[in-house]
C-alpha cells in the first residue's frame, strides 16, 4: 500500500497546502484506491499524480465541514466524464446523502456509474475481502469520525526449503500443500499444514478526522502501524485548539505515544505555519513521539 497526501492544510486553501484529502493506493490485489476526505480542488491535486479517478472505489469522509467535502461533487462528476463506469461507494456522517444528491440534482450532473452512499455511525464496521474498517466518533464541533483500517492476516508462506530437504521438488504438488492438503510422497504421507509458516499479520492504519485530543482517538489508533492525525496548531495555541475542537502537534504525539503506534503523520496544518514554520510543529511532536513526520501536499509514502 501507498499513502498519497493530496491536501494537508486546514480550513481554506493556501499557497503551500490545499485542504484535506489523501489516498490509500494499491489497497488490494486489483489496485483499487480509497480516498479519505475530498476538500475543494482535490481533483486538481489528482492531476499532479498518477491517480486515476476511475480507480477510486471508495471515499471515506470524516465529517461535513466544507474543507473536507466541497471537492466531492466535482470529483464525482469528473469520474463519470472521464469514463469511470465501475461502482463507487461514499461513506460519511448523517447528511452526506442530502449534500451529494442535492449537488448533483441542482447541477444536473448525471453519473454513468452506480453510486452508493452509506451514512456511518459510531461503532460501525465495514467488512471487505481483504480489510475491515472500523468507525470511531471523535470530539469535534460537529460529528467527526476516525477510521481504523485493518488488513486481514495473510496465509503464511509454504516453506519450500524444508520440502526440498526431504526431496520434494517445486511443482504442482506445492499448490496442494499450500492449500493444506495431505499428499502421498514415496510411500509417506506429507501434511501441507506442517510446512506452512505462521500467518503474516496485516497492517493497521488509523485516520483521525478533525478532533480534540481524546480517549477515543487513542482507542482508534491502538497499536496501529501508522496514524494520520490532525495538527492544526502548535503548543503555544493549545487553548485555541481546545476552543475550536482541534489538536496541537504535541497532543497528536501524545495520542500516538499512548496508543503505541509505530509512526505518526501530522496533517491539517494551519496556514499560520507556512514558509517553513511547520518545522516548529514537527519539533514539538518529536519531543514527545520521535517517529513523527509532517505531511505536505503530493507526498507519497510506502506503508
Amino acid at each position: 500500500m501507498r499513502l498519497h497526501f493530496l491536501g494537508t492544510g486546514a480550513g481554506v486553501p493556501g499557497k503551500e497546502r490545499n485542504v484535506s484529502s489523501f489516498a490509500l493506493k494499491q489497497i488490494n490485489k486489483q489496485g483499487d484506491i480509497w480516498l479519505f476526505d475530498c476538500g475543494e480542488a482535490t481533483q486538481h491535486q489528482i492531476l499532479h499524480t498518477t491517480i486515476k479517478p476511475r480507480r477510486v472505489k471508495k471515499i471515506f469522509l470524516t465529517h461535513l465541514h466544507g474543507d473536507h467535502i466541497f471537492g466531492l461533487p466535482g470529483f464525482l462528476g469528473s469520474r463519470s466524464f472521464q469514463g469511470g463506469s465501475e461502482p463507487l461507494t461514499v461513506y460519511g456522517p448523517e447528511g452526506i446523502k442530502d449534500f451529494i444528491s442535492t449537488s448533483l440534482k441542482v447541477s444536473r450532473t448525471y453519473l454513468k456509474y452506480n453510486l452508493e452512499i452509506i451514512e456511518i455511525e459510531d461503532g460501525a464496521v465495514i467488512d471487505e475481502e481483504d480489510f475491515t474498517v472500523s468507525v470511531k466518533k471523535l470530539e469535534h464541533v460537529i460529528p467527526s469520525y476516525g477510521y481504523r483500517i485493518r488488513e486481514k492476516d495473510r496465509p503464511g508462506r509454504l516453506n519450500s526449503e524444508r520440502l526440498q530437504e526431504i526431496g520434494i521438488s517445486p511443482g504442482p504438488v506445492y499448490k496442494r500443500l499450500k492449500n493444506g492438503e495431505t499428499i502421498e510422497w514415496e510411500g509417506q504421507f506429507i501434511n501441507g499444514k506442517e510446512f506452512i509458516e505462521a500467518p503474516v499479520k496485516g497492517k493497521v492504519i488509523a485516520i483521525a478526522g478533525d478532533t480534540r485530543k481524546c480517549d477515543a482517538a487513542v482507542e482508534l489508533a491502538k497499536n496501529a502501524d501508522l496514524l494520520v492525525h490532525e495538527a492544526t496548531f502548535g503548543s503555544e495555541n493549545e487553548e485555541m485548539a481546545y476552543d475550536y475542537y482541534h489538536s496541537t502537534a504535541g497532543q497528536a504525539a501524545e495520542v500516538a505515544r499512548s496508543a503505541g503506534v509505530k509512526s505518526l503523520w501530522l496533517t491539517h496544518i494551519s496556514a499560520r505555519y507556512a514558509e517553513g514554520k511547520e518545522k516548529e510543529l514537527l519539533s514539538q511532536a518529536r519531543e514527545i513521539f520521535p517517529d513523527s513526520f509532517i505531511a505536505y501536499d503530493l507526498l507519497e509514502e510506502e506503508i
